[in-house]
């Protein structure tokens, strides 16, 4: 089987992406902190490197949500009836995520205290 073209898997991802802004609060929601955190840089005139440090955090949530919605989607499909077993895979995806988040929460705490 031929590999689409290269525009064709950017268009694909990109489109991944504003499903699940359009799909999910909590992506919104990290997606806002994301772009709140993009203008802090610039307002706040952050160092190279703690610019970069909030950046991979806030993209790292992000990528989070995804594979976090990824497998709850799998889940569904797999077991559309309430399982006890599904319910921890979701359970502890989710926690990854939440995990994940409250380091972004610490790390932006630390570099933006020196700031303010």
């Amino acid at each position: 089987m031929r590999k689409p073209p290269l525009h064709n898997s950017f268009f694909n991802a990109f489109r991944g992406v504003l499903m699940m802004v359009k799909s999910e609060r909590n992506f919104q929601i990290e997606t806002a902190a994301f772009f709140i955190n993009l203008f802090l840089i610039f307002y706040l005139k952050l160092t190279t490197t703690d610019a970069v440090l909030i950046i991979i955090i806030s993209s790292s949530v992000l990528a989070a949500e995804i594979f976090n919605t990824a497998i709850e989607r799998i889940c569904d499909i797999l077991q559309p009836e309430f399982d006890k077993r599904i319910g921890f895979i979701k359970d502890i995806s989710a926690g990854a995520v939440l995990l994940l988040t409250v380091a972004s929460v610490i790390t932006g705490i630390l570099i933006y205290w020196k700031y303010i």
